[in-house]
């Protein structure tokens, strides 16, 4: 079915496109529903994106900035650099002419600074907003628990055979077991003497998860037994643990303000987006 946007026709294709560039996500996240009530809903909203896309390129066509000829040559430059002929190009973007994509790219020029004035208009967050927002989402703010931890290390590569690394390893543990420094152990026989192992503050997600499983069950001062990780055989000794902790305002003032004004600029998007469609005439054909 063919949708006619202001006297625009668009092809039911661009319709399917969208859908098919949005169904991953989208199922994802409505895997609860039924397979056609997913359906048709994923093509209703499919069909609210290409209107208002249409609606944008529209405004754009008529209102948007002059693009100085000179930047639309460049951009169309730097496009051919990714392809091996013009004709590899112009098969690509289904255009069959260098005037034709050099249009398309003005064009889209012109539907990105369209936007960003758009956008733009948008008011600044008060400090007010973002203390509020603060106050009402501080448990998103709340940091992992962290650890100081190092680690003595025997990778088991085309230099070190399994068996030689455990033996090794099995003489670092011993020596610390009997009482010397494991900082002086370390730089005996670790493969990785930077800073003494030590792999300072760390957060669960940063190392493998073999090497967390181990660590985070250590207490401060603690010296884990030997084990193994995908690298190799390690020891490891933590020493501090900081519980999660959540933030003073200050401290995430900045993220909360940007947060906050890509919430603005999208509601002066879609407000400005709900105005065009009210003037305009959608039709099915």
């Amino acid at each position: 079915m063919t949708l006619i946007v202001n006297g625009e026709r668009i092809q039911e294709t661009e319709i399917q496109q969208e859908m098919e560039r949005l169904r991953p996500r989208y199922e994802e996240v409505f895997a609860d529903q039924a397979a056609e009530e997913r359906e048709a809903q994923l093509a209703d909203w499919s069909r609210e994106n290409v209107i208002e896309r249409v609606l944008l390129r529209q405004e754009a066509r008529q209102n948007g900035p002059d693009i100085p000829a000179a930047e639309i040559d460049a951009a169309l430059a730097k496009l051919k650099e990714q392809y091996d002929t013009p004709k590899a190009l112009h098969e690509a973007l289904g255009l069959d002419s260098d005037e034709k994509i050099k249009e398309a790219i003005e064009l889209q020029m012109k539907t990105e600074r369209t936007i960003s004035r758009i956008h733009a208009a948008a008011p600044e967050p008060s400090e007010e907003e973002a203390r509020q927002h603060y106050e009402e989402n501080k448990e998103q703010f709340k940091s992992d628990e962290q650890i100081r931890v190092a680690h003595i290390v025997k990778y088991v590569n085309w230099q070190t055979d399994e068996a030689t690394a455990v033996q090794m390893i099995g003489q670092a543990h011993e020596e610390i077991a009997n009482g010397a420094p494991f900082e002086v152990v370390v730089d005996k026989y670790t493969d990785c003497g930077d800073s003494g192992g030590d792999l300072g503050y760390v957060m669960r997600g940063q190392m493998v998860e073999e090497f967390e499983d181990v660590v985070f069950n250590l207490s401060p001062g603690q010296v884990s037994d030997v084990f193994r990780t995908r690298f190799g055989f390690h020891v490891a000794k933590v020493y501090d643990r900081r519980p999660p902790t959540i933030p003073e305002f200050k401290d995430v003032k900045k993220r909360i303000v940007e947060t906050l004004r890509e919430q603005k600029q999208e509601e002066a998007l879609g407000d400005h987006l709900d105005a065009l469609k009210s003037q305009a005439v959608i039709e099915d054909a």
